[in-house]
């Protein structure tokens, strides 16, 4: 068993995206890059940044592990704040209509869509959806996420929503990466109850949500805000019962229509609001005001042919924006982080460093977890990505490529994939 005792030596750039909170507006550009610096990490923390010379031979008669990283960029670890990741069953033959000019609401009108992945993970069991788990994470780690948020949601039950939380449970136990679960319960309408949303959310307040907190398995609650899914009053109800149940909130809002999920999340003071293609102006201003993380997912806005999220517009108004991949079966079939941070840059107008920002300090915001993870500070989580490349410019440059060479958990190797690491 490996200690969590390392040093990381003189690296040509250590990104710290120093700080305790998510930043805002123009902070986001500022990385705080130290320059051949070094990361002294014991049991898992971080005990040190320094610009100093550090006496590498006592630490190894100690037992530390030494890594030198001269000519490499070491970033904090890669927060996914938003993904579907245990799920059942695929959707490839939706991605090919979408393709052909179907809309993912005409899909989701014909009885595709969400509804579809609820059949495959009801009939998958526990251990499947488990391995497959595993296998996801793998790769996620590979790009290097070491933090990954993971909604149920493909139940729309009783029985295999706390199937999908009780799996991501013991992936949490058993896997490297950390995992924040998230109950989703109502992500879409069921068959049965497809003119009858009220009384769906009835049953998943009243008998679903209770069985959900006894058991904690969830750390927030979310629900899917949109035209013919669910209202803003049906998810205003639905929010405050899990509030009220001591659940933190995030929201899937205004994603393709305009109907005011980012003031709901304002209003109800969610963590964060996700998607927001259509976000107002006025939505935009109150998430700033109630401090809401505006989590955008340029992947699934690329992958349904949509306009992108205002993401310049968001970090104007001065809020904290994160990015994150909305990995999942249907919309966004990617956990490809190289690709989020080509459309981000490319196609979304923002900088590397405000990319960079969005999916480390602000991503953890966006799981209440800034005063742990998301940079490089004394006491947090020793969780980091060293980069084959001397600088941070480098991941928008090597266009849709993993510059990923090793990833760092808590203090530990792993991901090597220079000398093919086991996870």
């Amino acid at each position: 068993m490996k200690s969590g005792n390392m040093i990381i030596s003189r690296a040509s750039e250590l990104v710290t995206c120093s700080g305790f909170k998510g930043k805002r507006g123009s902070e986001m550009n500022d990385l705080k890059v130290l320059h051949n610096a070094s990361v002294i990490i014991e049991n898992g923390l971080i005990k040190s940044v320094t610009e100093s010379a550090v006496d590498l031979e006592s630490y190894a008669k100690k037992g530390y592990e030494i890594i030198h990283a001269e000519g490499k960029c070491v970033l904090p670890g890669f927060v996914d704040s938003h993904t579907h990741f245990v799920f059942g069953g695929y959707r490839q033959d939706e991605y090919d209509w979408r393709l052909r000019g179907q809309s993912y609401m005409e899909i989701m009108s014909k009885g595709g869509g969400i509804v579809n992945s609820v059949e495959g993970t009801r009939n998958e069991s526990a251990e499947e959806l488990y391995q497959n788990g595993v296998k996801r994470l793998n790769s996620m780690a590979r790009f290097g996420v070491t933090t990954v948020e993971g909604k149920s949601g493909y139940g729309l039950d009783l029985d295999t929503e706390i199937k999908q939380l009780e799996v991501m449970k013991r992936l949490n136990e058993a896997h490297s990466l950390d995992i924040v679960p998230t109950f989703l319960g109502p992500h879409a309408r069921p068959k049965e109850h497809k003119e009858t949303p009220d009384l769906f959310l009835d049953f998943m307040i009243d008998e679903v949500l209770p069985e959900v907190v006894e058991r904690d398995l969830a750390e927030f609650a979310d629900i899917f805000c949109e035209e013919n899914v669910f209202s803003i009053e049906q998810s205003r109800r639905f929010l405050t019962a899990a509030r009220e149940k001591g659940l933190k909130l995030k929201v899937h809002a205004d994603e393709i229509v305009r109907l005011g999920g980012a003031e709901l999340a304002a209003e109800l003071g969610a963590v964060s609001a996700d998607h927001l293609l259509q976000a107002s102006d006025e939505g935009i201003k109150k998430m700033h005001e109630a401090g809401v993380v505006t989590t955008l997912l340029p992947c699934t806005a690329f992958s349904l042919k949509e306009h992108y999220a205002r993401a310049r517009d968001m970090m104007n108004a001065d809020c904290v924006v994160a990015l994150a991949t909305d990995f999942n079966p249907g919309s966004c079939f990617t956990e490809s982080i190289p690709l989020l941070i080509a459309l981000a840059t490319n196609q979304m107008g923002m900088t590397i460093e405000e990319t960079i920002t969005a999916l480390t300090i602000n991503g953890a915001a966006a799981l209440d977890r800034a005063d742990k993870i998301g940079s490089i500070d004394v006491g947090k989580k020793a969780d980091l990505v060293i980069h084959e490349f001397p600088s941070y410019k480098f991941l928008p440059y090597h266009i849709g490529v993993s510059t990923v060479e090793k990833v760092v958990k808590n203090g530990v190797v792993i991901v090597d994939l220079f000398n093919d690491q086991p996870l």
